[in-house]
């Protein structure tokens, strides 16, 4: 199928807005984006776009149902629904796009589905992953936060920021911070997943992330065979492509440069 620069995809009965940029997936090594827990084809900006212009490649963003302007989902969301997203939607939609090679770039809970389809899928196809801020196991700091953030959504003018990049606002944010907040979630745990990674790793994490810390990075390490390289961004939170956007595109543009065929050809 030929795609839109922007549209809809009908995945497993959900409709998905998605953006693309740049040529075709089917025509040229291509950056899938994966993004945050309240994330959403709108909310990565103009990184896309800046992507796209560093690396040459296609770039193709998709907002996972219950976000942006895609299907909502039924509440609460299963504990398991990274897992799910990376195993019963994700294939699909990368078979859908026609993807022929290429990288799948993650943020926060898209970094965690990202490990979790490189872990479970020998997809040849893929040339490597791109972890910003990830998460393969819930800690204490990242459960505070998350409980103070329902806090601000309920008593602040958050809900109204949000409301800005979701068609249905309180189905993403219920639905991410609902499953987040569970105390069952407390189990969740994707490290054996790492082991099964086939293809290179770039981490970047903001040293000042207040939803994880360095133990995140340091299981990632522990865990994985393949070639992992790190990027600690000093100054950075939680969002390193949003507060140091310089720095993360010229790690990500390094690693597609290192990675990824300059075209299909011969491929």
């Amino acid at each position: 199928m030929t795609l839109q620069a922007k549209g809809l995809l009908t995945i497993n009965s959900a409709q998905l807005e998605y953006r693309l940029i740049g040529p075709q997936p089917s025509d040229a090594p291509c950056i899938v984006l994966l993004h945050e827990g309240l994330g959403s084809v709108g909310l990565w900006g103009d990184f896309p776009d800046k992507l796209q212009q560093a690396t040459g490649a296609a770039v193709f963003a998709y907002s996972r149902a219950g976000y942006g302007a895609s299907s909502p989902v039924s509440l609460p969301r299963p504990l398991d629904y990274m897992q799910r997203e990376a195993c019963e939607v994700l294939p699909e939609l990368l078979d859908r796009i026609g993807l022929q090679r290429g990288l799948l770039i993650g943020h926060s809970d898209g970094a965690s589905i990202a490990a979790i389809y490189a872990g479970s899928h020998a997809d040849h196809r893929l040339d490597g992953i791109v972890l910003i801020a990830p998460h393969v196991v819930v800690e204490d700091v990242s459960v505070s936060s998350i409980a103070a953030i329902k806090t601000a959504y309920e008593t602040t003018e958050l809900r109204a920021k949000l409301g800005r990049w979701h068609k249905d606002v309180d189905n993403a944010f219920y639905g991410w911070n609902g499953a987040w907040l569970d105390p069952a979630f407390r189990a969740w745990d994707i490290t054996d997943a790492l082991a099964y990674i086939r293809v290179p790793v770039a981490v970047i994490q903001g040293i000042d992330d207040q939803y994880g810390t360095i133990r995140q990075v340091e299981i990632i390490q522990e865990e994985c065979y393949c070639p992992v390289e790190l990027t600690m961004l000093p100054k950075t939170g939680h969002s390193p492509h949003r507060e140091a956007p310089d720095a993360t595109l010229r790690v990500i543009a390094d690693f597609a440069a290192a990675t990824l065929p300059a075209s299909l050809s011969g491929t």
